[in-house]
């Protein structure tokens, strides 16, 4: 990690906007970066902060998938680094604190719809293809990606 004046900790869904729109939702509407679940007890988001400055983000979902069973799994979702802080290890810092939190919390795994530019990204976190990949209208190719702790 490059920057020394960092610090990973657990925001609101409404804060995790200020990088999913721009990364992830851009020219769209600031409701569509509201995901379903977002305000549960159950989900976290987690934010990485280059001294005051929020430019990363990912949202923790306690949430099973039909394809599989694993007890108490976790859907990773908005995972998003501002293009400006991207290639410096925050999204991998991000993930494996997520991962952290997940284990404190009793989590046995890691699920998410991956899109098809992500895929090495998850893969090289020790992540895995599961099924066959599919369209996400309007947004692109993706694939489950799986991880069990």
């Amino acid at each position: 990690m490059k920057d020394t004046h960092f610090i990973i900790k657990e925001i609101t869904a409404k804060t995790a906007y200020n990088v999913r729109h721009p990364v992830l939702r851009e020219g769209k509407p600031i409701d569509s970066c509201r995901f379903d679940g977002d305000d549960l007890p159950t989900t976290f988001h987690l934010g990485y902060y280059i001294d005051t400055q929020l430019v990363g983000v990912v949202t923790l979902l306690e949430k099973a998938h039909p394809q599989f069973t694993s007890e108490n799994p976790f859907q990773l979702r908005g995972m998003a680094v501002l293009t400006n802080f991207q290639k410096r290890g925050i999204g991998d810092a991000l993930v494996k604190k997520a991962e952290e939190m997940i284990l404190a919390r009793g989590g046995t795994a890691m699920w998410m719809n991956a899109r098809e530019i992500a895929v090495r990204f998850y893969e090289k976190l020790g992540y895995e293809k599961y099924g066959e990949p599919f369209t996400i209208p309007k947004i692109g190719l993706h694939f489950i990606m799986v991880k069990t702790f």
